[in-house]
């Protein structure tokens, strides 16, 4: 299903390339019931995703009107779907059930020996920090990389550090969790290919609101759940595996699927097949296959809005609340210059009073690290941006 979604001046001329109107009306048909701004949690499904799994719950419940190749023609089309959002090959995807997965992949992967060092950012998510923390058994040393005064990755620091021998790999979020910081992927890219570092990235906070592209800003590994900005089930996601990299890591774990021959389902007893060649060498099948199947109908969508013109159309919906912070001298966790992504989130005098005025009120927000994280998605709208600076200047 593909929307006539062009902008038909329900919006501004320039500020965004698609009918924000006409796309709340037909995938987004409840959003008049409340202000939802926590698509860093959770994104909701578009009704074309929602429509499609319950059609096709009511074919995995008679089975027999699916197939084999059914199943795994869903699986392809994730990778693909997956590929053409970060400009990269079908062959460097690896489907997974979460970011954990593949930054845990990463970590078990990558060829560490004792004495080497990965460095991470302080108050990063756990997820990006447990994996590599649990390498210390293998002797090698995660450090935490301290934020900066505002908060922020240092990555001044970062760069410093990357020359040391010792280290062998840098994890980040593309954006960060509680303040929404866009990292400068591109000059911690070219430091990384620089000194020999391998470039890991956490980027399920990012896509869906912001570009990515792995040609023009290499990295060798990114992890990314689809439940949140890419607005797919829970269960979805994939890693990204930098295509020169793939036959270099031995996986941890051994997928039923992840040898040459598997194909075959006729043949499953012939055990001598190699690891595949591609990034499917790195899956654990059986994977929930309606959840990517909902994945796809989401990133088609993004696809057909434009992951550009969403990032565009948030920058625009956000400045209400920005304006209104700086007018009354309250306090922004998350920058406003070119580190800037979709999230706000902002310090009130009592922040936990502002999310509650903000819930009683039917905005859907929510509490991280100190403070109100907001974060719009491709539906939501400037009236609803200011109706939410209204309801904060209530309790400042």
């Amino acid at each position: 299903m593909t929307l006539d979604l062009a902008a038909t001046g329900t919006a501004p001329a320039g500020t965004t390339g698609y009918d924000v109107a006409e796309l709340r009306r037909v995938e987004f048909p409840w959003a008049d019931e409340a202000i939802y701004l926590n698509h860093a949690g959770v994104g909701p499904l578009p009704e074309r995703v929602r429509k499609t799994l319950e059609a096709y719950g009511r074919d995995r419940a008679a089975a027999h009107r699916l197939t084999d190749d059914h199943y795994f023609r869903i699986l392809d089309r994730s990778r693909e779907l997956t590929a053409q959002l970060l400009n990269a090959d079908p062959a460097e995807i690896a489907l997974s059930t979460n970011t954990s997965y593949g930054i845990n992949l990463a970590a078990l992967a990558l060829p560490l020996e004792p004495g080497d060092i990965v460095l991470v950012s302080d108050h990063e998510f756990p997820a990006n920090v447990f994996p590599w923390r649990q390498l210390a058994r293998r002797g090698v040393t995660l450090e935490l990389i301290p934020v900066t005064a505002q908060g922020w990755p240092d990555e001044a620091r970062m760069l410093e550090r990357l020359p040391d021998p010792r280290v062998k790999v840098l994890a980040l979020s593309l954006v960060q969790f509680h303040n929404g910081y866009l990292a400068d992927i591109a000059a911690l890219s070219a430091a990384t290919r620089a000194t020999g570092t391998w470039f890991v990235v956490d980027a399920i906070q990012g896509l869906g609101q912001v570009p990515f592209d792995v040609r023009a800003t290499p990295v060798d590994m990114l992890a990314c759940g689809a439940q949140k900005w890419l607005l797919s089930p829970w269960g979805s996601g994939f890693t990204y595996v930098r295509r020169d990299l793939i036959e270099q890591l031995e996986p941890p774990l051994a997928g039923w699927t992840a040898f040459d021959g598997t194909d075959d389902l006729t043949t499953l007893c012939a055990y001598d097949g190699a690891w595949r060649r591609d990034a499917r060498r790195f899956e654990l099948v059986t994977l929930p296959f309606q959840d990517f199947l909902g994945m796809n109908g989401s990133i088609g969508l993004l696809l057909e809005l434009g992951v550009e013109a969403v990032q565009a159309h948030l920058r625009r919906i956000n400045q209400p609340v920005i304006e209104w912070a700086h007018r009354r001298g309250v306090a922004l966790t998350s920058p406003v210059d070119a580190h800037g992504s979709g999230m706000v989130c902002l310090v009130p005098s009592d922040p936990a009073a502002a999310y509650a005025r903000l819930t009683e009120a039917g905005v859907v927000s929510s509490l991280r690290e100190g403070a109100v994280r907001l974060s719009p998605h491709c539906y939501n709208t400037v009236d609803e941006m200011v109706r939410v600076a209204a309801l904060l200047d209530q309790v400042v």
